[in-house]
């Protein structure tokens, strides 16, 4: 099924790693691994300043309708907008954050099985 209108990024992951898990360790594997890593870093990061972008909004509406009453109808309209929007943001990057630690520890145990593995090939004299 193609993505016409972007990932699911959560499907992505899962099915991520569930391949990490049940393939067997790979130099291969560990690279394609490192760069859909630096994939999400790069996500977790355009998240981030999407979230401190919103943040600031919120903070600029909660200070219209605090210093100026005459606004209070529409501040708090946009105030409730951006409160449901940042309830979102902080879920999505709240995932990805945990995601990319994840994917951190999966990369080490991957680089350990790859050591172990090479450690058993080489021949004793």
């Amino acid at each position: 099924m193609q993505d016409r209108f972007g990932i699911n990024v959560k499907r992505y992951c899962r099915e991520h790693e569930k391949r990490m898990t049940s393939l067997p360790p790979s130099q291969a594997l560990l690279e394609q691994h490192l760069q859909k890593l630096e994939w999400m870093q790069h996500e977790r990061l355009v998240h981030l300043v999407v979230l401190v972008m919103t943040t600031l909004a919120e903070l600029f509406t909660v200070d219209l309708a605090l210093l100026h009453p005459e606004t209070n109808p529409m501040a708090a309209m946009i105030m409730l907008c951006l409160t449901v929007l940042m309830a979102f943001y902080f879920a999505h990057y709240f995932f990805l954050e945990n995601t990319v630690q994840h994917w951190y520890r999966l990369a080490d145990e991957l680089r350990v099985k790859l050591d172990s593995k090479e450690g058993q090939n080489t021949p004793l004299h």
